[in-house]
């Protein structure tokens, strides 16, 4: 532990210790113009696009090779990686995916050093040490490079469904896992996952086969929808997959993303389907004759469907409710128009996650629901008729979800905050409560004694948006720390309190940690998603810099002491920041994003993006996305920030071409003598694929390079 003095002394305006690099490679211009709408936009790397092009394969070699000789001779890397390995490498089991099934439980576990998550079955939640492993995909893979994407248990927990995908290309084939022995067993069903639409599947009751999405197979599409048009079969184990049977989706759209749930009492099976990834939904359910019924359509606002009391559906409705109401639907008649509303819309919002488990849950005649916060979220519990009940008691400023039924009528779900690891509770209905499962996340950090502050930014429009401030210990507002702030803003997605055992690093060296609630999430319903996709994304790109602007106001840092991170679509966030504010920030380290905005549309999950970000074909789009186009925002001469770009050569979501292009673009026109890198990973893809040492080593160049350019003096920590 170290004193608040010592915080103060790390926190004193320094000199970053890297020395400027030298020139990076040159990268050849050629031209293209193209015509939107009237208007001329040129292009001149476009060549880079292509990622197996030999010219272009070389290209990125040599930008490899300039960003590792630049990392490789930052000062304390090697206390820094001695550091990360200690943390990331750890003996601790974290757990997450719990699922219940023939009075078992499943989940998947994390626990160095093996180099990925594995599938576990336990026979009780509150004793961990009688996990036995299923699947190991190190057995599988002594690269490391094979992840699980998901699992779903049969009805009688006999077989567990688990989709395998490699080197981060999210292309996963669905493998069957005998629980006795762990054995692989009956056919291999291909194509069911994807970087584009996901995949999902759904077990008969009597665990003779499930529904499954599948991609378009061999010649029944043409190479380039081979991404797209996902529909559902039906597979019976024991039968070969050229015999399964088309159940739904050739009326579906081409991005159609499609969702499945099946009730095990009824028979019946839901499927939701998302009109790519705007947040627009459709929903059908499966009768047990066979008979597919559409109860809502793209437009409806109707985001979330689940089983409830009976033969009753529970949704969750946002028209004329714009944060969420929930509906009771008789499966008898399906009429939304006829439905009874048993949960009014609330200040707070209702969230709705596509994938994953379920913000909604109806258990032991009880009704539970996950609320959105602003950031933080919380679990609160009703009767079947919508009266509140006894709800658990939650920590402030934390995250609830994965919500889980057991067997017994209790529900187990996670809880998590910046500064406590997840763990698994259990709500006992009956008595209303309160305990701590056994699955709890270890850690080899302690962030206890950080302090969590939430702020309020005044947006250019007036907006209010929040940020979560960590600060170390001795640290405040007049400080003026070194400060790395993180965003996202888009998809209705919202950034929940979550805890990073690597922030330690940082924080033990006074940094400022600072997650900002954006426009574009879900944070406050979905007016507040509205507010920040389409024509309105700028307001996300605002609402950032009010959040910077506004850390410098209040003394938390300055311009020279501040970096910001942020992936994927955070990394787009990142583009916009580093072009339409060159000087608001000192450092930026934008992982697997998105740049060009003219043509991210023309890659496979691109098309995906449509309905979240718009189309050049659309004027008035188009006129939005090239004001804000990262790529198209850089100009020459210009003095941007020091600049680390990553990217996964396998990436389904973002083409690293993004990545290529705007690295090009920046080290053309950069007139500062900083740092312009590129860092390309061939054995990942959109990140969450990465094996341990491959984390490790990312998060090893990141840190080096934040810590050279805050001038942060790296300690020597046992």
């Amino acid at each position: 532990m170290r004193s608040a003095a010592f915080l103060t002394l790390l926190s004193l305006p320094t000199i970053a210790l890297a020395m400027p690099p030298g020139q990076p490679p040159t990268t050849a211009r050629s031209p293209v113009t193209d015509r939107y709408h009237q208007v001329e936009v040129v292009d001149e790397y476009r060549w880079l696009e292509d990622g197996t092009n030999q010219e272009v394969r070389q290209w990125s070699g040599r930008q490899n090779a300039f960003a590792r000789e630049y990392l490789q001779t930052l000062p304390n890397t090697d206390l820094i990686r001695a550091r990360v390995q200690r943390i990331l490498a750890h003996e601790s089991a974290s757990y997450g995916s719990l699922q219940v099934a023939g009075g078992r439980y499943f989940a998947i576990q994390r626990q160095p050093p093996k180099q990925q998550p594995f599938l576990i079955e336990l026979r009780s939640l509150d004793d961990p040490g009688s996990a036995r492993v299923l699947l190991d995909p190190a057995a599988i893979d002594r690269e490391g490079t094979t992840r699980i994407d998901w699992f779903v248990p049969s009805p009688d927990g006999l077989l567990v469904a688990v989709s395998m995908s490699r080197r981060g290309t999210e292309s996963g084939d669905v493998h069957m896992i005998r629980t006795a022995d762990g054995a692989r067993v009956h056919e291999v069903i291909p194509r069911v996952n994807g970087g584009t639409a996901g995949g999902d599947l759904a077990w008969l009751p009597d665990s003779s086969g499930f529904y499954y999405t599948r991609y378009p197979r061999g010649q029944e599409r043409s190479a380039a929808d081979l991404d797209f048009y996902q529909q559902v079969y039906l597979h019976r184990l024991g039968e070969p997959t050229e015999r399964d049977r088309y159940e739904l989706g050739e009326d579906l759209p081409r991005i159609a993303e499609i969702q499945l749930d099946a009730d095990q009492r009824t028979g019946r099976v839901i499927a939701t389907v998302q009109d790519g990834d705007g947040g627009q939904f459709a929903h059908y359910l499966r009768d047990p004759d066979g008979r597919w019924r559409q109860f809502s359509h793209f437009g409806d606002r109707l985001v979330q469907a689940v089983f409830g009391p009976g033969d009753d559906l529970l949704v969750v409705s946002r028209q004329d409710a714009p944060r969420g109401k929930v509906l009771r639907l008789a499966a008898s008649h399906l009429d939304c128009a006829r439905a009874d509303t048993i949960i009014p819309e609330d200040a707070a919002s209702i969230v709705t996650s596509f994938w994953g488990s379920p913000s909604v849950l109806f258990s032991n005649e009880r009704l539970f629901v996950t609320y959105q916060l602003g950031g933080p979220s919380e679990l609160r519990v009703f009767t079947a008729d919508g009266q509140p009940s006894a709800a658990p008691r939650q920590p402030p400023v934390a995250s609830v979800g994965g919500l889980t039924a057991t067997e017994s009528g209790d529900v187990s779900y996670q809880v998590e905050s910046f500064t406590q690891p997840g763990r698994y509770v259990r709500f006992q209905v009956d008595s209303g409560r309160t305990a701590d499962t056994g699955l709890v996340n270890g850690s080899p950090v302690d962030l206890g004694e950080v302090s969590v502050v939430r702020e309020m930014a005044t947006s250019r429009d007036g907006t209010q948006v929040p940020l979560n401030i960590l600060l170390p210990p001795g640290a405040k507002a007049g400080g003026n720390h070194p400060c790395l702030v993180t965003g996202y803003g888009g998809y209705g997605i919202s950034l929940a309190p979550r805890f990073r055992p690597l922030d330690k690093v940082l924080l033990e060296h006074g940094v400022v940690l600072v997650v900002a609630n954006l426009r574009g999430g879900g944070e406050f319903g979905e007016a507040w998603h509205r507010g920040g996709n389409l024509t309105n994304k700028q307001n996300v790109f605002d609402d950032f810099a009010a959040v910077l602007s506004h850390l410098i106001t209040r003394g938390y840092t300055s311009s020279q002491n501040l970096a910001i991170i942020g992936g994927s679509n955070g990394g787009l966030l990142m583009g916009a920041t580093l072009t339409q504010h060159p000087d608001l920030v000192r450092a930026v380290v934008s992982k697997v994003g998105i740049y060009d905005m003219l043509r991210v549309e023309l890659s496979a999950n691109g098309a995906f993006n449509i309905p979240e970000f718009g189309t050049v074909k659309d004027q008035r789009q188009f006129q939005a996305l090239h004001a804000y186009s990262p790529y198209h925002a850089v100009r020459d001469g210009a003095r941007y920030p020091a600049t680390l770009l990553t990217t996964g050569e396998n990436d389904p979501r973002v083409d690293p071409m993004q990545s290529r292009k705007m690295a090009a673009r920046l080290q053309a026109a950069n007139a500062a003598e900083t740092p312009i890198l590129l860092r390309t990973n061939a054995r990942t893809g959109h990140g969450g694929d990465a094996s341990l040492d491959d984390r490790i080593e990312e998060e090893v160049d990141v840190l080096a390079f934040l810590f050279s350019q805050l001038g942060v003096r790296v300690l020597g920590i046992e």
